[in-house]
């Protein structure tokens, strides 16, 4: 393999590689580190039991292209790069010509702004990532069997001569894993660093559980939540398989409108999208809906990896004290305990969380610059950023709500 041609080509929509060889790259069976080398059991590169992320499945990228959500239209312009060796499909990354910086979590206007009061182009970029959804992943997908540092290496330099090819000024490789970060920097892409608020499963047999690892007052004030979050008749429910009826994604998209709208001014998914996921992944994604008076009146959407629920939207048409927290993380927790879970990653920023049993979790991205007045720039700003985010990491963990060796159990 190793003396095979490896060919490199753009692709403008995720149809131009069948769904076998796609998800054959996106979730390999038994490699989580796409860089590793080695999967001989026990071996120390980072190996593990495989690790299914939902969000780099074919699936989940033509939902969101076939729906009109990320298109060239919206300015999500699909130019996936695909890896070859000896025509046979042996890599892929989910990229984007983009000509705004919207629905990517990772925030660079900034550096837009600055480029273009100097007279420089900061758009279109390529984007890296997967469209909308700020959870960490692989994102130079390679498949089993074949030489995997060769190939990562071969998609890392792809992307810098697509950059060429595009006119782009930057390649954006968002919410990468931490192994993909540290090549893409071998590469010359700079590094970056931002924070989330995780929930870790230390082998929880049940919520109560969880709520004896906290301190006194974040246990009651936990209880206390939950217990008003229902006050008003109020219940629960699990959807997951062929329980997502069309009724209930119109029901959830009234949510996820209403909510959007308010928030963002003009939500980025598309009632199409959501009946594609339903009928393509609905074994992968969990509705937790409420319900009053025989209707539906809030919900949150999650989807279903190997070892992690991923929450991502909420919305409510009807609002209720606590309501949010109990959807979006209490029950996310009674879920993964549940299912065994180990993690549950609740999107992006909100350090509210860490009063619920979340904390925080570096991400990871980098970034290739073309202009080199503009890369050093950024360069030094990140170095400064980088400190500030470890800094505040270590001060927010020691906040959080877990008790101190001193502290008895309830």
């Amino acid at each position: 393999m190793a003396s095979s041609e490896i060919t490199l080509e753009a692709v403008p929509s995720i149809g131009e590689v069948s769904a076998e060889d796609w998800n054959a790259c996106a979730n390999p069976s038994g490699i989580a580190d796409p860089t590793a080398s080695s999967a001989l059991p026990g071996d120390c590169t980072g190996l593990s039991t495989p690790a299914y992320n939902p969000f780099v499945s074919h699936a989940f990228l033509s939902a969101v292209e076939y729906s009109g959500a990320a298109t060239a239209r919206t300015g999500w312009g699909p130019r996936h790069l695909v890896a070859k060796v000896d025509g046979a499909v042996a890599g892929v990354v989910p990229c984007y010509l983009k000509s705004h910086s919207q629905g990517e979590y990772v925030f660079d206007r900034g550096w837009a702004d600055a480029y273009e009061r100097a007279g420089g182009r900061y758009y279109p970029k390529l984007q890296v990532s997967v469209p909308f959804t700020p959870a960490t992943g692989p994102r130079l997908l390679i498949r089993d069997g074949v030489d995997r540092p060769r190939i990562a290496d071969a998609l890392a330099s792809g992307l810098i001569a697509l950059c060429g090819v595009s006119k782009a000024s930057s390649v954006h490789v968002t919410f990468a894993r931490e192994a993909e970060w540290k090549l893409l920097a071998s590469h010359g892409f700079l590094q970056r660093t931002d924070q989330q608020f995780h929930w870790h499963n230390h082998g929880f047999a049940t919520f109560d559980d969880f709520l004896a690892t906290l301190n006194s007052r974040h246990r009651k004030s936990i209880k206390r939540e939950r217990r008003e979050a229902l006050a008003a008749g109020i219940t629960i429910h699990w959807l997951t398989g062929s329980d997502i009826t069309e009724d209930a994604w119109d029901a959830f998209f009234a949510f996820y409108m209403e909510t959007g709208s308010r928030k963002w001014g003009r939500p980025y998914l598309t009632r199409e999208f959501f009946s594609l996921i339903g009928e393509t992944m609905a074994k992968d994604v969990l509705l937790v809906m409420a319900r009053r008076n025989n209707r539906w009146i809030a919900g949150a959407i999650n989807f279903i990896g190997a070892d992690t629920l991923f929450g991502r939207n909420w919305g409510a048409v009807e609002h209720h004290p606590f309501l949010h927290f109990e959807v979006c993380y209490y029950q996310a927790i009674d879920f993964a305990i549940k299912r065994g879970l180990k993690n549950v990653e609740a999107g992006a920023q909100g350090e509210h969380k860490i009063a619920r049993g979340y904390l925080p979790q570096t991400t990871h991205s980098a970034h290739f610059i073309a202009d080199p007045g503009l890369r050093r720039a950024i360069d030094d700003y990140l170095k400064r950023e980088r400190a500030y985010v470890a800094e505040a990491g270590r001060e927010l963990t020691e906040m959080g709500p877990f008790r101190k060796a001193t502290e008895e159990a309830p």
